[in-house]
């Protein structure tokens, strides 16, 4: 039986996904993205120790708040970087009869064996998927998190090949990510995706500073200030096309 890292598990989500959901936060990332507020999930030493059915014991006790459209959202950290127990715990939820949501950065994603085939059946499994688009350049990409973007867009490509929903979030961080010709060139792309139901802009905010002060990190984003209204509502009307 397989054992996953979990980080944390949050009764009551309003935003990971439609409804009111379990979130489960998994150990471990490998990006550095330099505005993440979960920073204490990067360590894949890190975590306590779950079986899929203990944690989907524990989502249904409020099982009764999801409504209709509710469900258990997995998160992270990266949840595909734990791929094989990612898949046993989804088969479990849909088992139960549960809506299933994987909210990933993508970066792990490959079309290489033995990953692709493993994805596969993640697809298999998941009702929807949530993905940011950290940054459309992909040296700008780089910069931003540690890593270039180009299996990350694959994997985008690939899930509108299979018609699998997709709800996109793309971070607004002043001076980074706002930028009008790369927001358009991030609308160009999602353009030419078929499975999109939701583009979300999601203001930066510097509320998990703190994390990186604790562990000991320096924050490059450090004085940073979250985008104006009139810039956020700029991006989503660009976005939102």
């Amino acid at each position: 039986m397989t054992k996953g890292k979990i980080h944390s598990f949050e009764s009551f989500g309003s935003v990971d996904g439609p409804g009111v959901r379990c979130v489960i936060f998994m150990q471990g990332c490998p990006m550095r993205c330099r505005y993440c507020h979960n920073a204490d999930t990067w360590d894949f030493s890190k975590g306590e120790e779950h079986t899929a059915a203990e944690l989907i014991d524990k989502a249904e006790r409020y099982r009764a708040y999801w409504g209709e459209k509710g469900g258990i959202t997995v998160s992270g950290g990266e949840p595909l970087a734990q791929i094989d127990f990612l898949t046993e715990l989804l088969r479990e939820a849909k088992r139960r009869g549960i809506n299933t949501c994987v909210d990933t950065s993508g970066q792990p994603f490959s079309e290489n064996e033995p990953f692709f085939s493993k994805f596969e059946q993640l697809c298999k499994l998941t009702d929807l998927f949530l993905v940011d688009i950290k940054h459309i350049d992909c040296e700008q990409h780089k910069k931003l998190t540690g890593h270039g973007n180009e299996n990350i867009l694959k994997m985008l490509r690939y899930l509108s090949d299979i018609n699998k929903p997709v709800w996109i979030r793309h971070v607004l961080v002043p001076g980074i990510t706002d930028d009008d010709a790369y927001l358009a060139q991030t609308r160009d792309f999602i353009g030419t995706l078929s499975n999109v139901g939701r583009v979300e802009v999601l203001p930066y905010h510097s509320m998990g500073e703190y994390k990186w002060q604790q562990l000991g990190l320096e924050y490059t984003l450090k004085g940073t200030q979250p985008p104006s209204k009139e810039r956020t509502e700029n991006a989503e009307k660009i976005l939102n096309f």
